[in-house]
């Protein structure tokens, strides 16, 4: 049985969905004005090793995160860049969607952008008016914070001591410090609306993307530790009043990646983006160093940690490669079943345990080494399959396979002496290959198909592919 930490009830909870088999995950997305960070990293592998790891289970899961792409920092970034809003919430929410390409993180079921959705936000905005939870002062629209007692509920900070801890604004639109805004108005980069031109607050944009893609009520809503208070916290608010239910069942939030103990952001100036941490390690690599902490604890980045991560990636790597080298990929079996993929739950379901996942992982590619070292191919077969299998639900990609250059070479030996224009079969395996691709591109060139097809032909019996890129390279890769 899956268990969680609920942030909302502050202990671990047993799963249980709503609605039987069907899962409805809202996962908070970015606001698109700025290249992604290594925060950004952690917090969407960690969700998406949940949708993984859920889907694993069986369970049937809507996923949905939402881009933010009408926003003041948006609208600061399209002064300073000297393009329009709408240019600067494309260009970065293209440059985030490749970001997360690049870390292996599958694509939500569902991706809405707030401007593609102010109608149900406006609804939203004149249900709470006419319930009385909401006000209109010249074009701002306000929630009464003191009309709902839960507030504060799910980041333990009473209402009291809200207000006096709470910030005097210049602004004296508001009945009350803490009620916080709903509708603003903007004349110049605004919407119509009842109340005039303007634009929704941010935590309004939540709440209407999850009840119009998900439900009223969602089993599960998660995003980074530092959107308890004030966003969550107001997404309670607004949802539970308009829709008279519970917003949310589970609420899971994952810890800061720090960086000399401070939290990585982009208002402290010490972040790391994912293309410049990409430049050095892979995305197998960032995300062994994210999973071997827990998801709820802080992380603090450093190389030291990122290259212990590398080195743990290449133990369960050259496992892989070894073992599917010995068995083949066709011998891949999905449907299996073994006492390690037991213990591989077993630490998942406590909440999400990746750091005991992998050592699953690890104890998996151990006894699959030996087996193969025994010429056990039966057990080989069991072992690469559940390292394979595993390794997916955790988001990693194993699937190219390397050879090295004694492999590499104990193939080519088998069809090197159908080459005439390979001179000496006796060079090194890496300048073999070169060559072979070398005389099939000429091959092309010239469109003798005949040579080009043989030499396809010839490396298909060794399982090797050829692949030209789109810069003019040719690359090759074991099937």
């Amino acid at each position: 049985m899956l268990k969680l930490f609920n942030t909302y009830s502050d202990k671990i909870e047993e799963f249980t969905p709503l609605n039987g088999n069907k899962v409805n995950m809202y996962v908070c997305g970015p606001t698109v004005y700025d290249h992604p960070h290594l925060g950004h990293a952690r917090c969407y592998i960690t969700w998406d090793v949940v949708y993984r790891y859920l889907k694993f289970l069986g369970y049937d899961v809507k996923y949905c995160r939402n881009v933010t792409d009408v926003d003041d920092k948006i609208l600061a970034r399209s002064e300073k860049e000297g393009i329009t809003p709408d240019e600067v919430a494309k260009k970065y929410y293209d440059i985030f969607s490749e970001s997360m390409k690049k870390l292996n993180n599958l694509k939500p079921d569902i991706e809405p952008f707030a401007t593609k959705n102010l109608g149900e936000m406006i609804a939203i905005v004149k249900k709470l008016i006419e319930k009385g939870f909401a006000y209109e002062v010249d074009g701002d629209v306000y929630f009464r914070v003191k009309k709902f007692p839960k507030y504060g509920a799910l980041s333990k900070q009473p209402i009291d001591d809200l207000v006096a801890g709470a910030r005097v604004e210049a602004s004296t639109k508001k009945e009350d410090v803490l009620d916080f805004a709903l509708w603003k108005k903007d004349e110049k980069h605004g919407y119509k609306s009842p109340w005039g031109t303007g634009r929704p607050g941010w935590h309004i944009e939540c709440s209407a993307m999850a009840r119009k893609h998900l439900a009223p009520e969602i089993d599960i809503h998660a995003g980074g530790a530092d959107l308890i208070f004030p966003h969550h916290e107001n997404e309670i608010a607004q949802s539970e009043c308009a829709n008279g239910c519970q917003f949310v069942k589970y609420w899971l939030h994952n810890g800061f990646v720090t960086i000399n103990k401070e939290k990585m952001s982009k208002s402290l100036g010490n972040f790391k983006t994912i293309d410049s941490i990409l430049e050095n390690y892979d995305a197998n690599t960032i995300r062994f160093f994210i999973l071997t902490n827990h998801y709820r604890m802080p992380v603090e980045f450093n190389d030291e940690a990122l290259e212990a991560a590398s080195a743990g990636v290449k133990r369960l790597k050259n496992a892989a490669n070894n073992l599917l080298n010995y068995t083949g990929k066709e011998n891949l079996k999905e449907d299996i079943q073994c006492e390690e993929i037991e213990q591989f739950k077993a630490a998942m379901n406590d909440d999400f345990n990746t750091s005991k996942a992998l050592a699953v992982l690890f104890d998996i590619a151990t006894k699959g080494n030996k087996a193969k070292d025994a010429n056990d191919k039966e057990n080989a077969e069991k072992y690469i399959s559940a390292l394979m299998k595993l390794a997916r639900v955790l988001g990693f990609d194993f699937e190219k396979v390397e050879l090295d250059e004694n492999q590499l070479k104990e193939k080519l030996d088998l069809i090197v002496n159908e080459f005439d224009f390979i001179t000496d079969k006796n060079a090194p395996a890496l300048d073999i290959m070169q060559k072979i691709i070398e005389e099939r591109n000429k091959a092309r060139a010239e469109k003798n198909w005949t040579v080009a097809d043989k030499i396809r032909n010839e490396l298909d019996k060794i399982n090797i592919v050829l692949k030209d890129t789109k810069n003019g390279t040719t690359e090759w890769e074991v099937k």
